[in-house]
């Protein structure tokens, strides 16, 4: 064989080899599993789903819109500062896997949202220390019940205020699971809590950190 035979052979080894190598190592995204698929615990809704409209206050008394989650991956807790344990424990245990989350984070950043359903009491003042006692990179919010309630209900979540607000030390009904809103600002899916006998319903922050990473890394 001459030379521009072995020549012609060799190239075209090299290109199968090359594509091969591309395919498996880095395969187009018409070939990647849909996020669904990769991931191990979250639940997700057979379609993302658009969260309502809504102005709120955060934890700096600034304005709070849909257009502030955009361009990043958001772990959203509903819940209320008073609450004497599912909320406290919940933002503990976010935040002890926090860092590790945070790292996996490239261009997609993740944002950590505890939104309060009890405006009443829950101030920007008593949001702000509260949310900052766990970590000052969390973000806290609130608004009128007209805003909360749709916005709740389009995460796929709940809440009910006490019959007798009148009692200072009133509790609220709420969702436990930590939802999943994408960077386009729509609800994927969540992780829900855990039911074991004696134990709070949580969810597990295991499940955070297998599958959180998942989500940054698409991006």
């Amino acid at each position: 064989m001459n030379q521009n035979k072995w020549i012609g052979v060799v190239a075209v080894v090299t290109l199968i080899l090359g594509t091969y190598l591309a395919i498996t190592i880095a395969p187009p995204d018409s070939m990647k599993k849909p996020l669904s698929e990769q991931t191990k615990h979250m639940s997700w809704y057979p379609q993302a789903r658009a969260l309502h409209d809504f102005t709120l206050t955060n934890h700096h008394n600034e304005t709070m819109t849909n257009a502030d989650l955009n361009g990043k991956w958001t772990l959203a807790f509903v819940g209320y500062t008073f609450c004497p344990d599912i909320c406290p424990v919940t933002l503990a245990e976010i935040n002890k896997v926090y860092p590790e989350l945070a790292l996996q984070a490239s261009s997609t950043p993740l944002q950590i949202w505890f939104l309060s359903v009890d405006p009443k009491r829950d101030t920007t003042e008593r949001l702000n220390e509260y949310i900052n006692y766990f970590n000052q990179d969390f973000v806290a919010s609130t608004g009128p019940h007209d805003q909360l309630f749709p916005l709740v209900r389009s995460m796929g979540m709940m809440y009910a205020m006490s019959d007798d607000m009148s009692n200072p030390n009133y509790l609220v009904d709420h969702s436990a699971s930590i939802v999943v809103i994408n960077p386009e600002g729509n609800v994927v899916g969540r992780f829900k809590p855990k039911q074991e006998l004696g134990q709070l319903s949580i969810s597990d922050m295991e499940e955070l950190k297998d599958d959180v990473p998942i989500l940054l890394k698409q991006g």
